[in-house]
């Protein structure tokens, strides 16, 4: 699903040849570093990084890794993937069940003002609190997918206000997870139906790009309240399920806390929250 060789190949096409001190004329039409030009700069045989990029060397030492990741010019998230890929033959690590704690379920419920869930590594929500459901139009967040719901249900013009760059997140998350995770069959077939039903998850992918991100801004264009511009915390759990709790919050005195509010008011019987929904919407 994701391999050494291949994430070698899309890190060195992005390199700019005159930030690592090779001359340019306009004769050149590589996109990026030669194979050649790696190798001699991270200090390998040309002929070994030329297996590495087909996939005939194995086990490249701690060294040549940290060698390669320098030439690259990998972050430290690009820089861990590219070890975890080195690794993958001698190291397959456990795909979680996906069950979660009743006390983290206590937990979520403790928490009223803010949409709260907890996500596992495909990007499933394993379990939320009523506002998160009604951010996302539905009594239970549990069993969501936000790739799925992102790229197939929703689209540009749906739920998410800041939808490109919601993309390149979620494509970056998964690919660390596929990079964690290479023997998760539900992952590896999540991936293929993203492909199938996203030109632009399609091209994405083919980039190779790894994201992890731990807080961020994050809009959402709710049908009912209108705009929601809050501040995203991920919270890694400390169970090694590489699961995470989100918490979504709006700065204090702001319309993003006025909507939240109004949300959190929401029910299905409660027509007066609805008639001031729809209010403020029209404005």
């Amino acid at each position: 699903m994701d391999d050494l060789a291949g994430f070698l190949r899309t890190r060195r096409s992005r390199v700019d040849p005159a930030t690592a001190g090779i001359p340019v004329d306009s004769r050149r039409r590589v996109a990026g570093l030669r194979r050649e030009e790696v190798a001699h700069l991270s200090g390998v045989s040309v002929d070994y990084y030329v297996r590495l990029e087909q996939g005939r060397a194995t086990q490249p030492s701690e060294q040549v890794l940290d060698a390669l990741a320098r030439v690259l010019g990998l972050d430290r998230t690009e820089r861990d993937h590219l070890h975890r890929l080195a690794r993958q033959p001698r190291l397959r690590t456990r795909t979680p069940s996906g069950r979660v704690r009743p006390e983290l379920l206590r937990m979520l419920d403790l928490v009223a003002d803010a949409p709260a869930l907890i996500m596992g590594h495909r990007l499933d929500v394993l379990a939320g609190n009523r506002l998160a459901g009604l951010l996302y139009g539905r009594p239970d967040a549990t069993g969501l997918n936000i790739a799925r719901h992102l790229f197939l249900e929703e689209g540009e013009h749906g739920l998410y206000a800041g939808w490109e760059t919601c993309t390149l997140d979620v494509v970056g998350h998964l690919r660390l997870a596929a990079g964690k995770y290479p023997d998760d069959p539900r992952l590896t077939s999540l991936i293929g139906e993203l492909a199938m039903g996203s030109e632009r998850f399609r091209r994405l992918w083919a980039r190779a790009d790894v994201r992890a991100r731990t807080h961020g801004h994050k809009a959402y264009r709710h049908p009912l309240v209108g705009l929601l511009e809050l501040h995203q915390e991920n919270f890694a759990l400390p169970d090694g399920s590489g699961a995470e709790l989100l918490v979504l919050t709006a700065p204090p005195g702001s319309p993003s806390e006025d909507g939240l509010r109004l949300l959190a008011g929401l029910d299905a019987a409660d027509g007066t929250a609805r008639e001031r929904a729809d209010a403020r919407t029209a404005e």
